[in-house]
């Protein structure tokens, strides 16, 4: 067994805190320089996966609101059959946030078609998806504690439904480390100004030191990374000097206040700003796309250009070593549907099928997509009862999500929902499956990858959660 308080590989043993060093350091650039070296030798130690990798980086493809697996991924003949019927007694309801008691079946009315040698369904609401799918593993039996929003999207990004613990991105960051000091290693885009439910939350870093957070960009502004460039009359001897006054107020506010990891994330803020005014600039410039390019993620539509300029993003950070990117389709949970179904997903269909097809073929054109895991999926999916007439309430108990690239199996359809698409009955990753996978492919065990936290080892997925080796076999 390990000593206490010791955390298991990847490891750095005892580290050289970033307080510790600025307060025994000498004064101006010359602290910030060695922090940084002592910092890039830190990340090269934890970058020791625990068995080699599949996947590189993760994009995540965050559908908020909960998009409909009966109308998309998972079609339910039944359904169409028993609309406008009560549940079947041999169905048990489940507990959903705003469900309406004895509310009829509704029918899908889309169109399914099957697609590639694989012979997997899609729906007519995601034509250019579809012609990908023998790349993708869709995963028809995923299953969530959360029945709100809160605390669905709480749970899918850090497996706990309730505040208080690392998002996946973060433990990434913390196992892995970064691949390109020069850039976050960690990114998070919505595809509005607003923010999602729970907001930062859900891409920080819990009980973990505030470094591992991740960093919210916006790739549909003119300036995606705000106030890099310093002001205009600013020169670089004057950076200097402030970067020195600013090195020397740290180390006294440090020395006064060890326990407090945030100064430590307000550091490494600065001197990856320092750094990315060189690296950045370069990498969120999208008019060095081709406009062939830009086209094939719907650059040149309104419906399709703010969600395409965020996958193209995407792929232009993951180009540079970017770990682990989450891209939030319908920000505001505007994927949920009480009402209204048809209007409210084709519109949000529309928006992100084009541009999320474009980030498939770009990757695998580029050579990209074996190393690169693509994830798509909501907090939850809907349920085949009706509510408010046409529309559908949350169901945490079966839903669809798939996974691309990074070493997974395509052309193949992962577990099963019931006839009527209520509840996984087949092969059943949980949310914590679904991590534990996502972190294997990345080369980390999620019960051996550990983070120490008031006496007791933390793991990603809280002691529990597989890998699904059907993701790679089939």
């Amino acid at each position: 067994m390990r000593p206490h308080g010791q955390r298991s590989r990847p490891t750095a043993a005892t580290p050289l805190s970033r307080r510790a060093m600025l307060q025994a350091g000498s004064t101006g650039l010359g602290s910030l320089a060695l922090s940084w070296l002592v910092s890039k030798e830190l990340q090269a130690g934890l970058a020791v996966p625990h068995h080699a990798p599949r996947a590189r980086s993760v994009i995540w493809l965050f559908m908020e609101g909960g998009p409909s697996h009966l109308d998309l991924l998972d079609p339910k003949p039944l359904l169409n059959e028993l609309s406008g019927k009560p549940l079947p007694s041999s169905f048990r309801e489940p507990i959903t946030a705003m469900g309406e008691k004895g509310a009829p079946l509704l029918a899908s009315p889309r169109k399914w078609s099957q697609h590639g040698q694989s012979g997997l369904w899609a729906s007519d609401w995601m034509p250019h998806i579809a012609t990908h799918l023998d790349d993708i593993a869709v995963i028809r039996s995923c299953a969530t504690d959360g029945i709100n929003h809160a605390g669905g999207v709480c749970q899918m990004n850090t497996c706990l439904n309730t505040a208080g613990r690392p998002s996946l991105g973060s433990w990434v960051h913390y196992g892995l480390g970064t691949a390109n000091e020069d850039l976050p290693a960690f990114v998070v885009m919505c595809d509005s100004s607003g923010r999602p439910v729970n907001g930062p939350r859900n891409w920080g870093s819990g009980f973990m030191p505030a470094a591992h957070q991740g960093v919210r960009i916006d790739g549909a502004a003119d300036e995606p990374i705000q106030y890099l460039q310093p002001p205009k009359g600013y020169d670089a001897a004057r950076q200097q000097e402030s970067l020195a006054l600013l090195a020397d107020f740290n180390r006294g506010h440090a020395a006064a206040r060890p326990q407090q990891t945030e100064l430590e994330a307000r550091i490494r803020s600065y001197e990856l700003a320092f750094r990315m005014q060189r690296a950045a600039p370069e990498a969120v410039d999208l008019a060095q796309e081709t406009a062939a390019t830009q086209a094939l993620y719907g650059l040149d539509d309104k419906d399709t250009e703010t969600f395409g300029r965020n996958c193209l993003m995407a792929r232009r950070l993951v180009e540079r070593g970017v770990r682990f990117i989450q891209l939030y389709s319908g920000t505001g949970s505007k994927w949920d549907s009480h009402s209204d179904i048809e209007k409210n997903h084709s519109k949000l269909c529309r928006s992100m099928d084009k541009p999320i097809a474009g980030l498939l073929a770009d990757l695998k054109q580029r050579g990209l997509l074996d190393e690169t895991l693509v994830v798509w999926g909501g907090e939850f999916g809907r349920t085949p009862m009706s509510e408010k007439g046409n529309g559908r309430d949350h169901n945490p108990t079966g839903f669809s999500m798939w996974m691309a690239g990074g070493g997974v199996k395509g052309g193949q359809a992962i577990g099963a929902t019931d006839e009527l698409g209520l509840h996984a009955v087949e092969d059943r990753m949980h949310v914590r499956d679904i991590h534990a996978s996502i972190l294997w492919l990345l080369g980390l065990d999620n019960m051996t990858l550990t983070y120490d936290h008031k006496g007791r080892p933390e793991r990603p997925t809280i002691n529990e959660g597989r890998f699904n080796r059907r993701l790679i076999t089939g």
